[in-house]
């Protein structure tokens, strides 16, 4: 799927078990509904999406998200709409709240 492989754990589950603890488990098909779980070093669900199946996924934007919680982890710094490693980050605190518009604009992304 990803030139060099995915340097990511990555998880397959064929009976099910996994899936009915995350709620996405199809009982009478058999089979969990399509859904990504990017979960933490700390075992804490940071992001999550569940698909029927007749829509894709978008491997570039789970690639980008997980740079992007690496990034949060690492620096503590948030990350906008669209952050890529090198743009634009947000230093989170009380004088940012509602001034976002004010530090970030969506082109910046």
């Amino acid at each position: 799927m990803v030139p060099g492989g995915f340097p990511y754990p990555m998880l397959s589950d064929s009976g099910g078990r996994v899936g009915k603890v995350y709620g996405i488990y199809d009982e009478a098909a058999g089979v969990d509904i399509r859904g990504r779980f990017l979960i933490d070093p700390d075992g804490v669900i940071q992001a999550m999406e569940v698909l029927t199946p007749p829509v894709g996924r978008n491997v570039s934007e789970l690639i980008r998200q997980v740079k992007a919680f690496q990034h949060v982890r690492e620096t503590g710094e948030a990350t906008p709409s669209g952050w890529e490693p090198g743009k634009t980050t947000l230093k989170p605190g009380p004088e940012l709240v509602g001034k976002v518009w004010e530090v970030w604009k969506p082109e910046q992304g």
